[in-house]
């Protein structure tokens, strides 16, 4: 079911994008708001369905970045907090789209806006279900492209070009934050930027080995007094 919340959006994009203006251009309205009301009652029945104790769930796509140690799965991570943001991108997008059907009902560019925002709710989902911070960082370039594509939709107009471009720098001074977070991550000790079963788990301190890793949770687990901080002098286990 999440794979047709996902994609249903971006299916919507790709029929405006090669048949928008080869058929009626109502066509192309209605196809993109019919895929976010299908993918709105999708994201409902997901949201009831992890409401409760319900156990986190990954579907992995397929590998997409592997090099030497370092691998990154493209996947969907469901959970309740995801469940319910499903349900806020999909019933506001899916909103918008209808709403948006007779405020463009003027504009000579219907298939193209309609597809734009196809993409931008495709990206937010994306960004939503994320099960790592490179998957993440993906969407929100994503969002932040097609935020500029639509708010400068009306190109010809001095003010949207203008809006649109001081939204791209803004956006660029996230993108910067958001890259430095995430290789700042990447360093710290028994960090994972890849998700639970990432096979990156950041940068170890000299003299500390993934062994001690495991003692010092097996410690913990079983609850056998306090756990020393195995990054300091004192508690730190030398063979």
């Amino acid at each position: 079911m999440i794979y047709f919340i996902v994609f249903l959006p971006l299916i919507g994009f790709l029929y405006c994008a090669f048949f928008g203006n080869k058929f009626d251009e109502k066509y192309s309205q209605l196809f993109t708001s019919l895929s976010l009301v299908f993918a709105t009652i999708f994201s409902w029945i997901l949201f009831f369905n992890f409401i409760g104790p319900a156990e986190t769930e990954k579907f992995i796509l397929f590998n997409w970045i592997s090099s030497g140690n370092f691998s990154a799965d493209w996947s969907f991570r469901v959970d309740a907090l995801t469940a319910t943001m499903l349900i806020v991108v999909t019933t506001v997008s899916a909103c918008v789209h209808i709403y948006s059907i007779g405020y463009m009902s003027d504009d000579n560019s219907k298939p193209r806006f309609m597809g734009f925002l196809s993409l931008f709710t495709f990206f937010m989902l994306m960004l939503v279900t994320s099960d790592n911070l490179l998957q993440m960082f993906f969407g929100w370039e994503g969002v932040g492209l097609t935020s500029y594509l639509l708010i400068g939709f009306w190109h010809h107009k001095e003010s949207a070009n203008k809006a649109a471009i001081k939204a791209f720098i803004v956006n660029r001074i996230g993108d910067f934050g958001f890259a430095l977070g995430i290789v700042g991550i990447f360093f710290i000790p028994g960090s994972n930027i890849l998700g639970d079963d990432g096979s990156n788990t950041g940068s170890q301190p000299k003299g500390y080995s993934h062994q001690d890793k495991n003692i010092w949770k097996d410690i913990a687990q079983s609850g056998q007094g306090s756990t020393p901080n195995p990054f300091s002098d004192e508690g730190r286990i030398h063979y």
